[in-house]
Formats: structure tokens, sequence, C-alpha cells
């Protein structure tokens, strides 16, 4: 549904942005699209949406701590060294 919508805005922009039908079309898609942001059925998508990122920001985030700190493991286990506190410290750049 969101796809939907969110195609249907991305055309009226576009329709918006690049008519000539003049001012007078160019209100009617204007007040069209102020009756569709303000129906009570849209408003309440918006809302649901706006609660279920909410609810998933920290869920998300928390993932993405996780696999950066697993892609770092695994860059640091490929660094010459190994990965070890020493590592770069001999003097060879990459031996």
């Amino acid at each position: 549904m969101m796809k939907k919508l969110t195609l249907l805005a991305a055309g009226a922009a576009g329709y918006v942005l690049g008519a000539r039908a003049g001012r007078e079309r160019y209100d009617q898609i204007v007040a069209g699209a102020q009756r569709f942001a303000g129906n009570p059925k849209v408003q309440a998508a918006a809302h649901r949406a706006q609660d279920t990122v909410a609810q998933q920001a920290p869920v998300v985030a928390d993932a993405v701590k996780e696999k950066a700190s697993s892609a770092a493991g695994a860059v640091a286990d490929r660094m010459p060294g190994g990965g070890s506190s020493d590592a770069g410290t001999s003097g060879a750049p990459f031996s």
C-alpha cells in the first residue's frame, strides 16, 4: 500500500512540476493532494507507519551495531598481524 501511495505522490509531483496546463490545473492538483493528505484513512496509515518505525528503530539499531561489530572483527582478522594489538608495529608495512 505504501509503495502505491509513494508512486502516486511521485507521479502527482512530477505532473505538477512538468505540467503546462496552467494555474487552474495546478490549483486543482494541489487541492486534490491536500484532500488526500487530510483523509482520515491516510492519516491513520501514516500514524501506524510512524508507530512501527518508532518501535522497530531500536531493534534495527541493535542489529546494525552487531553487524558492524562483526564486520570490523572480520576486517581486523584479515589485516596483517591477525588483528592483534601489536599489528603494524613490526616496521614492515605489509609483511
